[in-house]
């Protein structure tokens, strides 16, 4: 298999096509959708910095075994990830149909060169945001790599679950923990220009949006975006006070965004 669409950046064909063909190795018939989201998906993937963020949709009936030998089979160094990381996250069929604001995920797989390693197969082991997010990518914008288009296997979260997740990301990225400032917050843009538009941009176009009409932040946002063309080991540094305050805007923000979808109808 030779994966040669425009929206798959050539570093990541060859990886791609393999990490499809052992997927199907391993679910044999209880393979559904093999989906490509988070950057990959916008049309924003930057190598060297971005992670490659998979969805996987199998059948209900794939034997559990299943789910450990497609953990080893693709884990780097056993598959070597060009990227800075694989996020894949395995979900069957009656879980990724209906909307949902739980993980629900069937495997959770982390690896890669600048990745802590991560299998999971209990989605009450992690914060729900994160699924809840990626499946509102998928059902957007997934990009099929296998098996039928995104929107025909993976379910939208509602708006109120999303909303929720989105406050959670917000926190999450504002405590700081394991996060690179810049990505935190070009993150917070995407959340912003998410509640202002209903859709899912790139990181880049968003924080150039935010710029573009809140001058007030355009310098800590352009310095985001100079230091996300850098590798992540050569991240340039943030003014924390600054990224901060930022992030506080954004979740205030995104309070408002739930305040006026709860509101009835005039």
């Amino acid at each position: 298999m030779e994966l040669t669409r425009p929206a798959v950046p050539a570093e990541l064909r060859p990886y791609l096509a393999e990490l499809v063909r052992r997927t199907r190795t391993v679910c044999g018939p209880h393979l559904v959708s093999v989906l490509a989201v988070g950057s990959v998906a916008l049309g924003d993937y930057r190598h060297g910095r971005s992670d490659v963020d998979m969805t996987v949709v199998v059948a209900p009936s794939l034997p559990g075994r299943a789910l450990h030998e497609l953990a080893g089979a693709l884990a780097h160094p056993a598959l070597p990830c060009p990227a800075a990381g694989l996020e894949l996250v395995v979900y069957g069929t009656d879980f990724a149909a209906r909307p949902s604001g739980e993980a629900g995920y069937l495997l959770d797989l982390d690896t890669g060169a600048a990745l802590p390693g991560k299998v999971s197969l209990d989605p009450g082991e992690s914060p729900p945001f994160w699924y809840v997010i990626d499946r509102s990518v998928a059902g957007q914008c997934g990009l099929a790599l296998y098996g039928p288009p995104a929107r025909e296997v993976v379910a939208a979260p509602e708006h109120p679950a999303l909303l929720a997740a989105l406050r959670a990301s917000v926190s999450e990225h504002a405590a700081g923990e394991g996060h690179l400032a810049d990505n935190r917050v070009l993150n917070g843009c995407r959340s912003l220009m998410f509640c202002r538009t209903g859709r899912w941009l790139p990181k880049r176009r968003a924080a150039q949006a935010v710029a573009a009409g809140e001058p007030d932040f355009r310098p800590l946002l352009q310095a985001a975006l100079l230091s996300f063309e850098r590798p992540r080991a050569d991240a340039l540094p943030m003014p924390p006070d600054e990224v901060h305050r930022f992030l506080e805007h954004v979740a205030a923000s995104v309070a408002e965004a739930a305040v006026r979808a709860d509101a009835p109808p005039r």
